[in-house]
């Protein structure tokens, strides 16, 4: 019978499975009914992830069109064997992926468009699935077959995976203006990206060709780079990434699993569910590429009315966009609206080290507990407030 230590790492286990289900799920639902290119350098080691994430697409009613780099016979027998082997797909494969035809750059130029999405159409509106094999050296035609079918997605699957800038440290985000840097004459190389300066300009050239955004990664770790928030390889944008407005009311239930990753991380307040209510009616979020949440904090004023205070409650970013000045930009709003609402100061209070330098770099000084209202203290736990630090900021508009 498992001792009490096992129970808990069966709950923690069952409790990531159903966090990991719940980011697929949001994921999927935003792929639904629309188009994505995938790209599939030669040198993939193992086959079943990529295919797997293309049997959760297609069963996700999401139209796949997968370009083949690697002509091999061997090669292109794995391909179809991998695809065979996934529940949903193998009744599609004799039709769902056909012969693989050559797709080659020059043929592009030539083609005509619209009998090339003619075409294609007539395979994905029946089978959601298509392949397409390319006979030069990847990623050859991608961005350009992406430009003119008008797909906003592009996926290139790449051995190396994304982007390393001169360190092991992935960079999880590259908008135009980033991508833009990179490609001056010997910043790429600066980068020690040099290497892939050829891919970097077929990244640009498929976002200034109407492709919304651009994922790079490697066969093994697609799913996780597009079905959660944790990523792994590299996502790139044609503008700044990110927005940070108030949050919806059709943000809030992607808001409120934030903010309980948060709790169960021991980073955030244990709330009620109408106290989380309340963090969110009073919430902001930073949204990436207008749709994914990446981040989300509130400014909570109702109880410190009197003291024309406010305070940061349920400032959590995800994992992938941690060090991407997500929560710098969350506070910064946050900061402007207590501003414009003429308030005197606000404070925020954390039990991280890592939290509490984040404030202080940010002009935030450390108080005392009693130089914030006393309402803030009411109920509160009695062992988290031993270990709370409060950061406080005076505004200009409470001066004088």
């Amino acid at each position: 019978m498992p001792g009490s230590g096992e129970r808990l790492r069966r709950t923690a286990v069952e409790l990531r499975q159903g966090e990991l289900s719940l980011e697929k799920d949001f994921y999927l639902e935003e792929f639904r009914g629309r188009s994505v290119l995938v790209a599939v350098a030669p040198g993939a080691a193992d086959l079943g992830p990529l295919a797997g994430a293309v049997g959760d697409l297609v069963r996700n009613d999401t139209r796949v069109l997968l370009c083949w780099f690697d002509r091999a016979p061997a090669a292109e027998r794995r391909l179809r064997a991998a695809l065979g082997r996934v529940k949903g797909l193998g009744r599609r494969a004799p039709s769902g992926f056909g012969p693989v035809a050559p797709v080659d750059g020059a043929a592009l130029a030539r083609a005509d468009a619209e009998a090339l999405r003619a075409e294609l159409w007539g395979v994905l509106r029946h089978e959601r699935l298509c392949v397409r094999g390319a006979e030069s050296a990847f990623p050859g035609p991608a961005p350009a077959l992406a430009t003119a079918l008008r797909i906003p997605k592009l996926v290139l699957v790449d051995p190396e995976g994304g982007l390393l800038a001169g360190q092991p440290r992935r960079l999880s985000f590259v908008d135009a203006h980033v991508l833009d840097t990179l490609l001056r004459d010997g910043q790429a190389e600066w980068s020690g990206l040099g290497d892939r300066r050829a891919l970097l300009i077929a990244v640009r050239d498929a976002l200034q060709g109407g492709v919304e955004s651009v994922n790079l990664c490697t066969a093994e770790g697609i799913a996780e780079e597009l079905f959660t928030y944790v990523g792994s390889g590299t996502l790139f944008t044609r503008d700044d990434y990110c927005r940070v407005a108030p949050l919806g009311l059709d943000d809030f239930a992607q808001a409120e699993r934030l903010l309980e990753r948060g709790q169960r991380e021991g980073l955030l307040k244990l709330r009620s569910p109408e106290e989380i209510a309340e963090v969110l009616g009073a919430g902001f979020g930073a949204t990436i590429c207008d749709r994914h949440l990446a981040g989300v904090a509130g400014l909570l004023t109702a109880p410190y009315a009197a003291e024309r205070a406010g305070e940061i409650v349920g400032l959590y970013t995800i994992t992938r966009f941690k060090g991407e000045g997500i929560g710098e930009r969350l506070v910064t709003r946050l900061l402007a609206e207590a501003v414009e609402r003429r308030l005197a100061y606000v404070f925020a209070c954390a039990v991280d080290e890592r939290a509490v330098q984040f404030f202080l770099r940010l002009g935030f000084e450390q108080v005392g507990a009693e130089r914030v209202p006393v309402a803030k203290w009411a109920g509160y736990d009695v062992r988290r407030r031993t270990r709370v630090v409060v950061c406080k900021r005076q505004l200009d508009a409470g001066r004088g």
